[in-house]
């Protein structure tokens, strides 16, 4: 019996994530990977598809640049850009195929993500419009934004992240390794409606936790209201113990920016 052939392809893409329970398929809920294997199978009719993402994504986090893996059995794409231009037209305006490359069937979408790049804006003070709900986190109250540029940096390098992952199971990687960390003032996304002054806070590393960096944001959100100490900081990076912070920062702040991959050669 002859083997019907896999072909595999790397789909970079963009979405807004706010009316979406994340990237993942599950039951009873609309997703973006649900969204996207809809789409395929409406422009493939009767092929077998599959996707692999580089990770998963909270309900309500955007991402600029996501990676995801397609199996294909059957027949290769002939033609990739009017196959982009096809998927472009029937998703959503809420999801864009930026771009599609074949690649090898060793490429693995997990395993050859290399580092991501997450960045969360917010505002605080006054409460901004309605707006700007799906893109950025509010805080209410005065934040005083230098002290939190400073502690900011104590993320950088390898710590014990048990205290800022959610309900971390036996097999959950605690020691983890953060490249960067800054806040700054914003300038890159921008609106009408977004109050006279916008921050965000880019993570860097090679992997994350469960609402890992919302809840660095939300340590760094208490630090800026006198509510938590640097020093108390860096001792629950240290002994792996919580901050004592309550709060979570909400997660339609959050956007993946960013996937870095190792792509074997085809």
């Amino acid at each position: 019996m002859t083997q019907i052939p896999n072909h595999y392809y790397l789909l970079r893409l963009c979405f807004l994530g706010f009316r979406f329970q994340g990237w993942q398929q599950q039951p009873g809920t609309k997703s973006v990977e649900g969204m996207v294997l809809k789409t395929l199978n409406f422009v493939l009719p009767g092929r077998s598809v599959k996707l692999l993402g580089a990770g998963r994504t909270d309900a309500r986090v955007s991402a600029i640049d996501f990676g995801a893996q397609l199996v294909l059995k059957g027949m290769p794409l002939t033609d990739l850009d009017a196959f982009q231009k096809d998927i472009n037209k029937n998703l959503p305006a809420d999801i864009e195929l930026v771009s599609v490359i074949p690649v090898s069937k060793d490429f693995n979408a997990i395993r050859d993500s290399t580092s991501k790049t997450y960045r969360y804006y917010f505002s605080f003070g006054t409460k901004p419009h309605p707006f700007c709900a799906p893109f950025l986190g509010y805080f209410p109250g005065f934040l005083d934004i230098e002290r939190m540029k400073k502690a900011a940096s104590a993320f950088v390098g390898t710590h014990n992240y048990q205290g800022f992952i959610v309900q971390p199971g036996p097999a959950a990687q605690l020691i983890r390794k953060i490249t960067r960390c800054e806040l700054s003032l914003n300038n890159e996304l921008t609106a009408s409606f977004f109050p006279e002054q916008t921050y965000y806070l880019d993570v860097a590393g090679p992997g994350f936790g469960r609402n890992q960096v919302r809840l660095m944001v939300a340590a760094l959100v208490a630090l800026g209201r006198g509510e938590l100490l640097e020093e108390s900081l860096k001792m629950a990076l240290l002994t792996g113990t919580s901050t004592g912070v309550k709060q979570i920062a909400p997660s339609s702040g959050l956007h993946l920016l960013e996937v870095q991959m190792e792509i074997p050669s085809h």
